[in-house]
């Protein structure tokens, strides 16, 4: 460390320290920027039945992981990140279009939020959602 004639440090106040970002933030992060991506209509598995069993899990406090990092995993270092999103998306859309658009949104998002890199950003897609496909939301028994 290198001092100044005062005898106080001449590294800024803010550049005193290490910030760690834990998987779990950049998941959340990552799954909000590709929700909020027109054709996105679900993140996660493809199967109707898990879409559901996730659904459940998620309304019941302390059942599992949030939803909103549900679909996601991501592997954060000290400067980069890499992530592995899995999607559902709407019938009739580019699926091309909509993973470009994803990709833009989650890798800015996450840039901009935690100032880490973002080397790569898999996408797997897992089901497509029929148009006359009921939504497998069931109703909450919770009131």
């Amino acid at each position: 460390m290198t001092e100044t004639a005062s005898g106080g440090s001449s590294r800024e106040p803010g550049d005193r320290g290490r910030t760690s970002i834990a998987d779990g933030v950049v998941e959340k992060i990552a799954g909000l920027a590709a929700r909020e991506v027109v054709g996105v209509h679900a993140m996660g598995s493809g199967s109707g039945l898990s879409r559901t069993f996730g659904a459940v899990r998620d309304r019941v406090p302390g059942g599992g992981k949030a939803s909103v990092s549900r679909g996601v995993k991501a592997e954060v270092g000290e400067t980069q990140t890499a992530l592995d999103l899995e999607i559902v998306v709407d019938y009739g859309v580019s699926i091309r279009d909509v993973a470009r658009a994803v990709r833009e949104n989650v890798i800015s998002a996450v840039e901009r939020m935690t100032s880490l890199e973002v080397v790569e950003v898999n996408i797997a897609v897992s089901d497509v959602k029929l148009p006359d496909e009921p939504d497998e939301e069931p109703e909450s028994r919770l009131q």
